[in-house]
């Protein structure tokens, strides 16, 4: 049995008529950041694991500017995106010390 969806009646007026139209465009657009902001984090989040710090580096600076982007566009909640920040930043900067603290042994 497939469970469809109960299909959504069309609004009567034109200004509903207009706002499903634009929620459908800003559905897309959401959506799409929300896939990028979680692409960037499992980006930063494989370098780490990896080992390599130079490229963690460099993509937690790209992931910082995803992040506040879709903070600041209320697709995410702001303290949402500081917590993953701040994690992020947090084992990037653990992966550089695990490092000196080999070489330094």
């Amino acid at each position: 049995m497939a469970s469809a969806k109960p299909k959504k009646k069309n609004p009567r007026l034109a200004s509903g008529r207009k706002r499903a139209r634009q929620d459908v465009k800003l559905n897309a657009a959401n959506t799409s950041l929300r896939s990028k902001y979680r692409t960037a984090v499992k980006n930063v989040e494989k370098a780490v694991a990896s080992g390599d710090k130079a490229k963690a580096t460099e993509l937690f600076a790209k992931a910082q500017s995803v992040l506040d982007t879709v903070a600041d566009k209320q697709i995410f909640h702001k303290n949402k995106a500081a917590r993953d920040k701040s994690r992020l930043s947090a084992k990037v900067k653990a992966l550089g010390q695990t490092a000196t603290a080999t070489a330094a042994a």
